[in-house]
């Protein structure tokens, strides 16, 4: 068995040796929420095509990963990989297993919260979705926890809110829309005002809370968590997506 192992390890060196440079734009996302609803974890287990994502082997490599991720609680996708199953590193394992399969596997994204209520969101299996939320004043709002899910599942946010969204960013869209601006041929003395325009519109097409609620129209994100329990908010969020 010992014998068997290191032959597959060694071959899947190779093999990653090869498609380290294929594209691993298929595969499974992976997550959990504890019973008390106050910790999550999820992870994205990339491959080549989706015929092994489907392939139990790869299904059961990634519930298994799961298992030790929720049992250890690793801070990153390093400590994740570090991490030891029946004795052997979580690393060498996705080697053995590109050894076997015969396509480039990897772990691409990885994500763990804890907080008040932490609730998850799965699409598909190609997109999972954690959402940590704040100010739920002990009641169950597992709910809009879901719907906020499907809501950076289709939307993708970038950041919860303004704050979340860093100043060379914001400088970069200012410029856009001044230059925009010129090339529309506005007066000098509104470019400003434009400018503020822009960014606030980039405010509320990519940041979660300055959202349009999708499910309803005409109201934001944080209305709506608003009306679910006054002050509801979301402290963090993370988007697991294969293929990005």
């Amino acid at each position: 068995m010992e014998e068997a192992i290191d032959i597959l390890r060694k071959k899947g060196q190779k093999v990653s040796a090869k498609r380290a440079d294929r594209d691993a734009a298929e595969g499974s996302v992976f997550v959990h929420i504890s019973d008390d609803n106050k910790f999550g974890v999820g992870f994205a287990l990339n491959c080549e095509t989706d015929f092994v994502a489907k392939n139990d082997d790869f299904q059961a490599l990634g519930n298994n990963i799961l298992s030790a991720a929720v049992a250890n609680k690793p801070a990153t996708v390093e400590e994740l990989h570090a991490l030891e199953i029946d004795g052997r590193k979580i690393s060498d394992l996705i080697i053995e297993m590109t050894g076997k399969i015969g396509e480039k596997i990897e772990i691409s994204q990885y994500s763990i919260m804890e907080g008040e209520q932490v609730v998850a969101y799965l699409h598909g299996g190609s997109i999972g979705v954690l959402v940590n939320l704040a100010n739920t004043d002990g009641n169950d709002v597992e709910e809009a926890g879901k719907n906020i899910g499907m809501q950076i599942a289709s939307m993708n946010p970038i950041a919860v809110d303004e704050s979340g969204i860093d100043a060379d960013t914001v400088e970069r869209e200012k410029q856009v829309g001044l230059e925009k601006a010129r090339e529309e041929g506005k007066p000098d003395h509104i470019l400003d005002k434009i400018a503020e325009g822009f960014v606030k519109k980039f405010y509320k097409d990519n940041t979660l809370l300055n959202q349009e609620y999708v499910k309803e129209g005409k109201t934001t994100v944080k209305q709506y968590l608003d009306s679910v329990n006054k002050g509801l908010t979301v402290k963090e969020f993370a988007r697991l997506a294969i293929g990005r």
